[in-house]
């Protein structure tokens, strides 16, 4: 078997460790195959617009073994994850895309990590795809590129050779996915081993803190998320809020989901299990108090409701993220 090439983009104002990573990654797998008197599995290269490419404001800087021009062709491209402002960092690296969109149309596939989506949203390639990002910013993404399919919670997405990843370490599961696809579950296992990763992580929902969508300019439905917020103790229904802001309920509907990219009922149960989680975290009510003081009084609702947005169950919940709980 010849040796995949993979190209690790040196973008400007990239996380270091989003580069550094899946170098150590495939440059382990490769000295697995070492071990077992085989060739290396990747060819790996970094590439950049320049051979130096200062981040971080300067406190490092990445050798590029390759630039962009000088890269015919590959078998794998490498987004690493953006810092700082995206809107600016896209422009920054905007030669990256007219050659990723070329890589791919000559075969290589790609894989984003973390908020590098957003460069590979901006190649066009994702339009009507599903796409994965960190949870954090996932209303900015759909404001900036609403013909993406943005999977909220997933760790992974995997559509027609354009890989993603959810947010932050995240993409230690989306490199295991690549190497699993690309040698073998043995070889997977052992690296997922090595580097102590839980293979086959599946979900970001434990670790998202629902913030609401505000970032729009419908004054009555920030006033109804405003209310939702402020009485997550109380039962409150989709009549009981188009009556109070004087707006026929389908109508109510609509705009709310254009405006939130949820609809009333998913906000309120959102709100009210970003409630609970704080509770089980923090306090030293059990499930049940829990359950009751935001403003739910059907346990196999709540729990259906809370597994549902967290991947948990709220006692497993409690119990891993709450000190007294582990203790």
């Amino acid at each position: 078997m010849s040796a995949r090439k993979i190209s690790i983009l040196v973008l400007n104002e990239a996380v270091p460790a989003s580069i550094v990573d899946p170098s150590y990654m495939f440059s382990a797998v490769n000295q697995f195959f070492k071990e077992a008197g085989k060739g290396p599995a990747f060819e790996i290269q970094l590439v950049g617009l320049s051979r130096d490419v200062p981040l971080n404001r300067g406190a490092f800087s990445v050798r590029a073994d390759a630039l962009l021009d000088e890269v015919e062709k590959t078998d794998l491209v490498i987004v690493p994850a953006l810092s700082g402002d995206i809107g600016t960092n896209l422009e920054l690296n905007k030669d990256f895309i007219p050659w990723i969109v070329r890589q791919h149309a000559n075969g290589a596939e790609v894989a984003s990590l973390c908020l590098g989506a957003f460069l590979l949203a901006a190649t066009g390639l994702l339009n009507g795809k599903e796409c994965s990002t960190h949870w954090l910013f996932a209303d900015e993404f759909r404001r900036m590129f609403p013909e993406v399919r943005l999977v909220d919670g997933r760790i992974i997405s995997d559509e027609q050779g354009l890989y993603s990843s959810g947010g932050a370490s995240s993409y230690w599961n989306l490199l295991l996915h690549i190497i699993e696809k690309y040698t073998d579950r043995t070889i997977a296992i052992r690296a997922s081993k090595f580097f102590a990763i839980e293979i086959d992580r599946k979900t970001q929902s434990p670790f998202i803190m629902f913030q609401g969508q505000k970032k729009h300019e419908d004054e009555p439905i920030k006033q109804a998320q405003d209310f939702i917020e402020n009485n997550v103790g109380e039962r409150i229904s989709v009549e009981d809020l188009a009556l109070k802001y004087a707006i026929g309920r389908r109508h109510f509907e609509r705009r709310f989901k254009k405006a939130t990219n949820n609809t009333p009922v998913e906000y309120i149960q959102r709100v009210k299990i970003e409630a609970a989680k704080k509770l089980l975290e923090n306090s030293a009510k059990n499930v049940t108090e829990v359950m009751y003081e935001v403003g739910y009084t059907d346990v196999k609702a709540f729990r259906t409701i809370f597994r549902r947005i967290t991947g948990l169950s709220p006692m497993v919940y409690r119990n891993k993220y709450n000190r007294m709980a582990a203790v």
